[in-house]
């Protein structure tokens, strides 16, 4: 064969068949389910998170709280109350203001869903209600309701938790929300804050 017959031939043709392309469908089915593993070890990360309560002058906290689920009337030892037996039915609280005395067990279920449960004596200035209402508004596993007979103006309480308060207006109303809304002392993390009792 003469190099000019050499330099003449053709370059094989590339096989549009067998030619070799990126696997994208595998690529991003794995990068999906690997940022799903990271925002699940995030988001349980954060639910571990410790929460510093120092700062909230005032906050009381109890342990070994029951969780039996029961149809008849509970005797709490504080009103309102911080934990304990309850209704099997939770109180709905997904940013929810009552303007009713709430049923105590059906309310302890919420806190064992990880909401928090704000509450306030009759009489409370009308400014201060005004502002308790746009807060729980705002934020979800909350609830808002009157307790006749408490012995502090506001009271807010979680599962095991509660500060007592003389004014709607405190910073420590913030800064409980931001350690106890599905916070880590929450019993059942993921539980729901709807579904459950809409009235009072």
């Amino acid at each position: 064969m003469s190099k000019k017959t050499a330099q003449r031939r053709p370059k094989p043709k590339r096989n549009e068949l067998t030619r070799k392309t990126p696997p994208w469908g595998g690529i991003i089915f794995f990068t999906c389910i690997g940022l799903i593993a990271v925002a699940a070890i995030g988001y349980a990360a954060w639910q571990a998170r410790p929460v510093d309560t120092a700062g909230i002058d005032g906050l009381v906290e109890t342990e070994n709280l029951s969780r039996n689920h029961t149809p008849a009337a509970v005797s709490y030892p504080t009103n309102p109350p911080m934990g304990g037996d309850h209704d099997s039915q939770w109180q709905n609280c997904d940013g929810r203001v009552y303007d009713q005395a709430l049923r105590n067990e059906n309310a302890v279920h919420s806190l064992e869903h990880g909401a928090v449960w704000i509450t306030y004596r009759p009489g409370l200035p009308a400014g201060q209600l005004d502002q308790l209402r746009d807060t729980v508004e705002k934020t979800d596993y909350t609830m808002l309701s009157p307790v006749p007979n408490q012995d502090s103006p506001v009271t807010l309480t979680a599962w095991g938790k509660q500060l007592k308060l003389q004014d709607a207006g405190d910073q420590r109303v913030s800064d409980f929300l931001r350690a106890f809304v599905k916070g880590p002392q929450t019993p059942e993390p993921g539980a729901a804050c709807t579904g459950g009792k809409a009235t009072p």
